[in-house]
């Protein structure tokens, strides 16, 4: 069963755990109303049948697709939908999916409580088996809470002041990706991590149940082009470890993007109680010395920083096939992968980023959330401890929810941060900085973690830094490194967490180039980190420093800001609304080039 004609953003929202019934609750049967003045609940809009506005989800109120495009904060809303639940569904698990909702939200079935949820970028469901009835329907509500100004949520590059400013754009609210319902066994899988081990030859899977029972039989099987290349069976346990030896062995890497498809059927007795697929990918990366590797063999970054927005969509790719254009813009103009920069990207991308065989680093939206940033902090250490519990919460399940991707070979769980100047502030950052960069390598010891990107490292495995500089001259001096260690860094805390790590100039470059009829001048103002008034000038200057790049001593790659326009920000290679600047081959001539 799915419902997905005429329906926005109609395909599958989880292409690694794909079960053949849902049903697609996108669209225009969504009715809203803001609570400016939060009191909401007092005026009981959790027991709605409906409100008078219509919302096209799953875009943004603030969002031109969303049919509302109310920019101003959202501090508090309500959303309604009338569920039909099929009939077939009786006896069954019923889990109302959200993709993802910006910040905290609740949800409410004929105006009671089914489920609280608290983080703006990751995905989760309510379960509803207790509150709807199969063959009825029902009214949903959900009431979603949103403070961007509070220092405690992360929100990425949603702006503080009410039009956008400097590098931050356009606002999120509410529901911002695909909303699904389905109905499943109540012993069902409820997701199983994936391991490739290439030395080996094989995948370790960890599968985990909604509910344990006795004699239960999970059967894994891996096929390559259709072929079954391994399989076991062994009896369900959730949290225990299955290895599967393959037969064939083909990697996954950006020169052959193979993918293994994966079948799990779980059984109960005779009986065939779930059913879902996969993928996987076989790739191994290490760190040996000051080099990243990349199935044993030594890589070299060449990526474009990419922020997801959207002219119309915001945070939310208007569709699916804009996903995987942005990925092909990308590696049509030479980059090999993107830095994916202050947000939780939506699994679709991931997906096709796995097809394509595009590498990418995965990032939260850490600005606005003051354990990051003594600057927020107004005296209130309240808020650092708040902020560091909010994100430790969520950062934990983007990396679950991601975990089994084979093109996201790093994580960045911040981005810039500023540990302030007191020493009882860089005590505080450093003690919190250390237990994220360990609670990262628990959660995931395959991959390197970069603890911040640019800048303020305590510890980690790559040692990336932020070098803007409009003359490729003062670029290399400035990577050259200073005070006889050969990396960039910016203060004296940071001498000590250089272990001879991977060096990375993960953010340069930002070269505003508006080529005339093609680009203009934001009617906010614009603004790069330089300027270029001319197609050559614009290629010359990217080239000079990419050659900077390419000839510094030990380097593992670099990341040019940015794949596109966003609002007022206007030193993308595209312009927002997706047009090149340039023919994108004589950036690949550029971008393409391999270190010497």
């Amino acid at each position: 069963m799915n419902n997905t004609q005429h329906i926005p953003r109609s395909e599958y929202p989880r292409p690694q755990f794909v079960r053949e019934s849902y049903i697609n609750l996108n669209g225009t049967a969504w009715t809203f109303e803001f609570d400016h003045g939060k009191s909401g609940m007092e005026r009981k809009l959790n027991e709605s049948t409906g409100f008078k506005s219509v919302i096209n989800v799953p875009f943004c109120p603030e969002s031109e697709l969303s049919g509302v495009q109310h920019t101003d904060f959202i501090e508090e809303m309500y959303y309604h939908r009338e569920l039909n639940i099929p009939a077939e569904w009786a006896g069954k698990k019923i889990l109302l999916h959200f993709g993802a909702v910006d910040y905290e939200c609740w949800g409410f079935i004929n105006g009671k409580e089914v489920g609280h949820h608290i983080g703006g970028s990751c995905s989760f469901f309510f379960d509803l088996t207790d509150a709807v009835k199969a063959g009825e329907k029902c009214h949903f509500v959900l009431r979603v809470k949103d403070n961007t100004r509070s220092s405690v949520q992360m929100v990425g590059k949603q702006c503080f002041f009410y039009q956008s400013k400097a590098c931050s754009y356009t606002r999120t609210t509410g529901i911002w990706q695909t909303v699904w319902m389905e109905a499943v066994n109540h012993h069902a899988l409820t997701s199983c991590a994936i391991t490739p081990d290439l030395d080996n030859g094989s995948f370790h899977f960890k599968p985990e149940l909604f509910a344990e029972k006795q004699n239960l039989k999970l059967k894994i099987r891996i096929l390559a082009d259709g072929k079954e290349t391994g399989c076991k069976e062994v009896n369900a346990v959730s949290g225990m470890n299955v290895t599967i030896t393959l037969d064939t062995i083909r990697t996954w890497s950006p020169e052959d993007p193979f993918l293994y498809d994966i079948e799990y059927t779980l059984s109960d007795g005779n009986t065939v109680i779930d059913r879902v697929t996969s993928y996987a990918g076989l790739r191994k990366i290490h760190i040996e010395g000051n080099q990243f590797y990349l199935n044993n063999e030594k890589f070299y970054f060449r990526l474009v920083l990419d922020q997801g927005f959207y002219p119309d969509g915001i945070w939310t790719a208007p569709t699916d096939e804009a996903l995987k254009k942005d990925i092909e813009y990308s590696m049509a103009a030479g980059f090999n992968g993107a830095r994916l920069h202050q947000k939780i990207f939506e699994e679709r991308f991931h997906y096709w980023a796995d097809k394509l065989g595009y590498i990418t680093w995965g990032e939260t939206p850490s600005w606005g959330a003051a354990c990051f940033s003594a600057y927020l902090l107004n005296s209130d250490i309240a808020k650092f401890w708040e902020a560091g519990m909010l994100f430790t919460r969520e950062w934990q399940d983007c990396i679950r929810r991601d975990y089994n991707h084979p093109s996201i070979v790093t994580w960045t769980p911040a981005n810039e941060t500023w540990p302030g100047d007191r020493p009882e502030q860089q005590e505080r950052y450093a003690v919190f900085m250390e237990t994220i960069y360990d609670l990262t390598k628990q959660l995931d010891p395959t991959r390197p973690c970069n603890e911040t990107s640019g800048y303020h490292h305590v510890k980690t495995d790559l040692w990336t830094v932020h070098t803007y500089r409009n003359k490729p001259e003062e670029l290399k001096e400035a990577l050259s490194g200073k005070d006889d260690l050969p990396v960039f860094f910016r203060n004296e805390m940071e001498k000590k967490a250089y272990k001879g790590q991977p060096y990375i100039c993960d953010e340069f470059g930002g070269f505003k180039y508006l080529p005339e009829g093609i680009a203009k001048e934001n009617k906010y103002g614009s603004w790069g980190y330089s300027t270029t008034s001319t197609e050559e000038e614009y290629l010359d200057l990217i080239e000079k420093e990419i050659d900077v790049m390419l000839t510094q001593k030990d380097f593992c790659g670099y990341c040019y800001t940015q794949l596109t326009d966003i609002e007022q920000e206007q030193n993308g290679i595209l312009t927002y609304d997706r047009i090149p600047k340039v023919d994108l081959k004589k950036l690949h001539a550029i971008f393409g080039k391999k270190p010497q």
